[in-house]
């Protein structure tokens, strides 16, 4: 529990990963895990790409830096005019305003964590497409 402006609120500390959902879609899937700034100062969202699937908005930024952490598959990734290919158990590293792209070449399906810090606000886009 936490207190805010003298009114009891209920913090969810503890936040579940629909596994059933991220396995049956055969379409990307996420779940927000955090998406209150209020409450936390980072946004963190598990998405599952499809095989052929890859950023919606294509080359973009953002005005926050965001990491992504792959948990299952190999992902292709583009920074900065770079590309890479990275497996599970790594870490990417994307600075706020530096434009990039993640797709899937493979066959299976990627799964990662996508960290926002700080937290974006809700009002705004958060992804601003890059022309290629």
């Amino acid at each position: 529990m936490s207190f805010i402006e003298g009114k009891r609120a209920v913090i969810e500390y503890v936040r579940k990963v629909d596994l059933e959902a991220l396995r049956q879609s055969p379409e990307r899937w996420s779940q927000e895990l955090t998406s209150d700034g209020a409450i936390c100062s980072c946004a963190v969202t598990v998405i599952k790409t499809p095989p052929g699937g890859g950023s919606p908005a294509g080359l973009h930024t953002h005005g926050v830096d965001q990491v992504f952490y792959i948990l299952d598959g190999t992902m292709n990734v583009e920074i900065d005019g770079s590309a890479y290919v990275v497996d599970s158990g790594t870490a990417v590293l994307f600075p706020a305003g530096v434009a990039h792209r993640n797709w899937n070449a493979g066959t299976d399906a990627i799964v990662h964590l996508a960290i926002a810090a700080p937290a974006p606000p809700k009002s705004a886009a958060f992804a601003i497409s890059v022309p290629s």
